[in-house]
């Protein structure tokens, strides 16, 4: 669903900024959840059992004349608002069916509703949503014309035409579409998305220290944006604290601040259980305690990625004297608003709680009025943590950000952990993505306080002093040098320093009699390998001790793969999933934590990979219907027909719901499959003597030239059928040429023959393949799907096994390559090149005029 919401946002958006589109189509799509859950709730307190949704519609219609305000007042005391039947969502898209849609219709609806909730509602959560503003549908960016614009919104309206947003509520399905969906235009937004998105990764690393810090009943964000770091926390709560957590946040940006609500709302959130404000944080201090006037709310946690580096920040002309800075005693400096953010969050900090915020490295360093702010926050013990992250990480600046944990109740002598997590990434296009594995370590870190060298360090107060409180990352963390230093006197008189060899900790480890077995001194203190590397490599790969490991390792496996396919397969909840998945990656570094030289952090990857591809998706369609019923279900496979205004989604064909064709094709229908992979290879051979021919008919003056030359089409390197034949008609029979004409003419007859039975083999199977999936039983569905879900863990856990091994004998063959050339060598390839030289300089003759 996530996928075929974007491609059909980028198909209808055409050239239309996606920062500014993004308010067009989040924006209606809440409006289609507003109108499905007014729907929903007219059904479920009037007791229809109706399934059809337009028969539901009409009977709210004959509802409303009969009922009226007192219908509207039943259902906004179910849901906190309601929409009136002729401005339904349903409304718009009977419109669409009998030709009477118009962009008034929806304009009208929209003011209503802002109208309705302006007069009923007694909280904020709903005014303003759909102002002018943010969803202005006169814009010409829709459209040049009235009838351009007509066309342009009705196609988005469609886009959500089949979701049934009630459905899709339960278990964050409908949320996590819409996350994904900003997720997405903030990366089409490029710089414009710093101001309503924190990268997922981001959050996850926030999120994941504050709730393991405090216990957390309230949250606020003073920078809120999208929502999504309120809502990333929420995630990590278990069942009941998610459902009394009550969200503070504030935004500037209008249009950011609508997107906020509806992002809460879509997530479940009761509007009740949320306060958001329109307004700049810095300016005015809020949220206050109603019953402690000029007090600041206290919170569990709060969570916060400001915008950088604010220039003028100040435009109130703030004091010292207010109290969120009273606390350091001095003001941010107005040229850089990163401390004003920071002490605005601590202020509203409760005295148990955990604040996380994501600021520029030079929070850590700078001097002046924010080298005033740092020491008196580090003697004040509030800094708890600092963990530098990878540049590139954000759509908006390219620059490495930081996180600071703080705190108010840490112990006096406690330590500030540094970590520096910024060579932990992949790249992904232009921007650096945290993988699950690196966040996982981070957070591991951050709870278990643990020092790594190269990575994490706990800075004592003694070491900050000396430092002049400054934190910058590298003076409390090297970076690990993992070049092995040359030996002058193995370069000289070769052989491999026998401290190297001790230093491959692992092959000592693990194959010691293996690695001796295949050195022999050279003198003392170096060695010479007596075996090749790949000699050594398979020696050490099917050493007992290896393959022992290995089968224990595949033995602890086996037993987890069994514990959770029976889970997954029973999944009758959506809100189950997150603890599946959460135990799940705990396990596995569990498990790898029992063997010795395995990076458990890999194997956690592997088991997040297997989610974010199969898992996640599979589970929440099982958990909203049933294992072997989806097993049996197939839905239309669609494709994008067409380009410009005739570009277009059609039916290509079936794919199974869960079980993929392919596996399918591979177990159910091996023999057509292996048919098809003949007459491929065949016509692979086919194509190569091809070329072999056409080659030789390139060459001037061959018989293949004589012969075939005329039937060649150069431009395209190609034989042409016709001329060939025509060729056949006055070539001699049993004559060279008649031969090399023959033999083409039968390659190209059986190439074309080949690919027209392939063509029918291959739409046979893809039949065959498509009725198939209703018909699985029960086993062929198991069998599917465990190899679907399981099939790679063992082996790439077993590559985990030989990964550290590897790693080391490549190392052992750079030594050996490094110190194979030694003085003497060099000599007499020296002494070789001047006898060479000389020989040369004898044989030239120089002749005189």
């Amino acid at each position: 669903m996530k996928k075929r919401l974007w491609d059909g946002a980028n198909n209808l958006r055409g050239s239309m900024d996606a920062s500014r589109y993004k308010d067009y189509m989040l924006g209606l799509m809440f409006y289609k959840f507003l109108s499905d859950q007014t729907l929903n709730a007219f059904k479920t307190r009037s007791g229809i059992t109706e399934t059809n949704e337009r028969k539901v519609v009409e009977a709210y219609f004959k509802a409303f004349e009969q009922y009226g305000d007192h219908l509207s007042n039943m259902i906004q005391g179910v849901l906190g608002y309601y929409v009136l039947p002729e401005y339904l969502y349903q409304t718009w898209l009977s419109d669409i069916n009998n030709g009477e849609f118009e962009v008034q219709h929806v304009i009208d609806s929209l003011n209503n509703f802002e109208r309705t909730m302006a007069v009923t509602s007694e909280s904020d959560d709903f005014k303003g949503l759909f102002s002018s503003s943010t969803l202005d549908l006169t814009n010409t960016a829709l459209g040049s014309n009235l009838n351009e614009r007509s066309k342009n919104i009705k196609n988005l309206i469609l886009l959500f035409s089949d979701l049934n947003m009630v459905a899709l509520q339960k278990g964050d399905v409908l949320g996590d579409a819409y996350e994904y969906l900003i997720g997405q235009f903030a990366m089409e937004s490029g710089k414009k998305a710093g101001e309503f998105y924190t990268p997922r990764q981001v959050s996850e690393v926030m999120a994941q220290i504050v709730v393991k810090s405090s216990h957390i009943n309230s949250i606020y964000d003073p920078t809120v944006g999208s929502g999504s770091l309120l809502l990333t926390v929420r995630n990590h709560l278990k069942g009941d604290a998610q459902k009394l957590l009550h969200y503070y946040g504030q935004e500037k940006n209008t249009a950011t601040y609508n997107l906020t609500r509806m992002n809460l709302l879509l997530h479940g959130v009761r509007p009740e259980n949320m306060t958001i404000r329109n307004g700049d944080t810095l300016t005015e201090d809020w949220p206050e305690d109603p019953e402690r006037p000029s007090e600041g709310v206290q919170f569990d946690a709060v969570v916060m990625n400001p915008p950088y580096s604010v220039k003028n920040w100040n435009q109130a002309d703030l004091k010292v004297s207010d109290p969120r800075f009273e606390i350091t005693g001095v003001l941010p400096p107005n040229s850089k608003g990163d401390y004003a953010f920071l002490l605005h969050g601590l202020y509203h900090l409760g005295q148990e709680g955990t604040m996380a915020i994501v600021l520029p490295h030079g929070v850590l360093f700078r001097g002046g009025a924010e080298g005033q702010i740092r020491e008196r926050l580090l003697n004040k013990n509030y800094i708890d943590t600092i963990i530098g992250l990878p540049d590139k990480l954000f759509t908006n600046t390219g620059i490495p950000v930081t996180v600071l944990i703080l705190k108010k109740n840490r112990a006096l002598d406690e330590p500030v952990l540094m970590v520096d997590a910024s060579n932990t990434f992949v790249k992904e296009g232009k921007q650096n993505v945290l993988r699950e594995k690196d966040i996982a370590k981070i957070v591991d870190t951050y709870v278990n306080r643990s020092e790594e060298k190269g990575y994490s360090h706990l800075a004592t107060r003694e070491e900050i002093i000396e430092n002049e409180y400054n934190l910058n990352i590298p003076r409390y963390i090297e970076s690990i040098d993992e070049d092995i230093p040359d030996d002058v006197d193995a370069h000289l008189y070769g052989g491999i320093p026998y401290k190297d060899i001790e230093n491959l900790h692992v092959l000592q480890a693990m194959v010691p009699h293996v690695i001796n077995q295949s050195l022999k001194e050279v003198r003392m203190g170096y060695m010479q390998l007596t075996d090749s590397i790949a000699t050594l490599t398979e020696n050490v790969l099917n050493d007992a001790a290896v393959l022992d490991k290995s089968k224990a390792v595949e033995t602890r496996i086996q037993a987890y793969q069994a514990k959770y396919w029976e889970q997954l397969k029973s999944v009758a909840d959506v809100k189950a999933i997150r603890g599946i998945r959460e135990a799940m990656l705990a396990e596995i570094k569990d498990i790898l934590l029992e063997f010795d030289h395995v990076d458990e952090y890999d194997g956690y990857q592997i088991i997040a990979d297997i989610w974010s591809e199969t898992l996640t998706e599979d589970a929440e369609v099982i958990a909203l219907s049933d294992f072997y019923t989806e097993g049996r279900k197939r839905v239309p496979l669609m494709a994008t027909k067409g380009s410009g205004k005739n570009k277009r989604e059609e039916q290509v064909g079936w794919i199974g719901s869960i079980v993929p064709n392919d596996l399918i094709k591979k177990h159910l229908f091996d023999a057509e499959r292996t048919e098809i992979e003949t007459k491929e290879t065949r016509l692979q051979e086919v194509e190569a003597e091809l070329t072999e021919l056409v080659e030789a008919a390139k060459v001037e003056e061959s018989d293949e030239e004589s012969a075939l030359g005329d039937a060649l089409n150069e431009r395209e390197d190609a034989f042409l059928i016709g001329s060939v034949r025509s060729e056949l008609k006055t070539a001699e029979e049993n004559s060279k040429a008649y031969h090399f004409l023959k033999t083409a003419e039968s390659l190209l007859n059986e190439r074309t023959k080949l690919n027209r039975d392939m063509k029918k083999l291959e739409k046979d199977l893809k039949e065959m393949t498509e009725e198939r999936i209703e018909t699985l039983t029960d086993e062929e569905i198991d069998t599917l799907m465990y190899e679907k879900w399981f099939g790679s863990i063992i082996p790439k856990v077993k590559r985990l096994l030989e990964k550290p091994l590897i790693e080391e004998l490549d190392i052992l063959e750079q030594l050996q390559e490094r110190y194979s050339e030694t003085l003497d060598s060099l000599e007499a390839e020296s002494e070789k090149l001047e006898k060479e030289l000389e020989a040369m300089m004898a044989q030239m003759v120089v002749s005189e005029e």
